[in-house]
């Protein structure tokens, strides 16, 4: 009997359209739950065949052998609003920076967005432990993702920075958070078909999810359904592509990724084996 695929993902809100009611188009799928880092460490490790995971972390495991499964992502055309950068001090003198434990890509992104918009290249980073409030930070800037992000209050920082709204302005593209990403020679049979599936019914059902989600959240209905409707966008199509070539560029630059990765997508075995 074979094993079941063992699939990764997180339960931000951002993500819950992608494997709505997974468990019922494909009930032999093993699903567990962790944060994007965790994820990204578990699929290295050969713990998960398939995980969402910060896109950065496919461009540093593109040497295991990593692909994409094709058309699936979590990203933003424009403002996102669950990845901010709050700074106590102008922008431009930031020094120390606290980047949120949860998601490298958005630690990458906050990196490389102040280098080529404000020339920065904070001389302290460190790291912002899950479960820590930026208001709890002393660093002059704090990254925070997630869910979180949308609570922290503006009025105590001096700039408050969304990270995919400012990438837009840098770039004119969409920015890609988080991508399914499949473990070398993991053969994930009809999984690929029923996360479609799950993304369909999801969208479909963004009313539900906004109404479960919202109150454990402290978000009102509107905004959650916006979120998930307007904000973001569930497709890897041409400007998303880009603009994940663009930011792959961008963070080899500062050494955040490895030079010269190119982006390679999951195929079926059995369309793989008759190529």
């Amino acid at each position: 009997m074979a094993s079941p695929v063992r699939l990764g993902a997180v339960r931000y809100l951002n993500a819950k359209p992608l494997y709505y009611k997974l468990s019922e188009f494909a009930p032999d799928v093993a699903v567990s739950m962790e944060v994007p880092s965790r994820l990204a460490d578990q699929l290295a490790a050969g713990e998960l065949d398939v995980a969402l995971i910060p896109s950065v972390e496919y461009l540093r495991g593109a040497s295991r052998g990593y692909e994409i499964l094709p058309g699936f992502a979590i990203a933003a055309r424009g403002p996102v609003r669950s990845v901010k950068l709050f700074s106590r001090v102008p922008l431009g003198r930031i020094d120390r920076l606290a980047l949120d434990a949860g998601s490298r890509t958005s630690q990458a992104l906050a990196q490389v967005w102040l280098d080529a918009q404000h020339g920065v290249r904070p001389g302290v980073i460190e790291e912002l432990p899950l479960g820590v409030s930026a208001l709890e930070s002393t660093a002059d800037a704090v990254l925070v993702i997630g869910d979180r992000a949308m609570k922290v209050p503006d009025e105590p920082f001096h700039e408050v920075v969304d990270l995919a709204e400012a990438w837009r302005g840098l770039t004119g593209l969409p920015f890609v958070f988080a991508l399914w990403v499949v473990r070398a020679g993991a053969d994930l049979g009809d999984l690929p078909a029923a996360l479609e599936r799950s993304r369909a019914e999801g969208l479909a059902h963004a009313d539900e999810l906004a109404r479960i989600h919202g109150p454990r959240l402290g978000l009102d209905f509107r905004t959650c359904y916006d979120y998930l409707t307007r904000v973001l966008s569930y497709d890897l199509g041409e400007p998303e592509l880009a603009g994940l070539k663009r930011f792959a560029q961008m963070a080899a630059r500062l050494g955040l990724a490895p030079e010269g990765v190119n982006l390679v997508f999951h195929r079926p075995r059995d369309l793989a084996t008759r190529r």
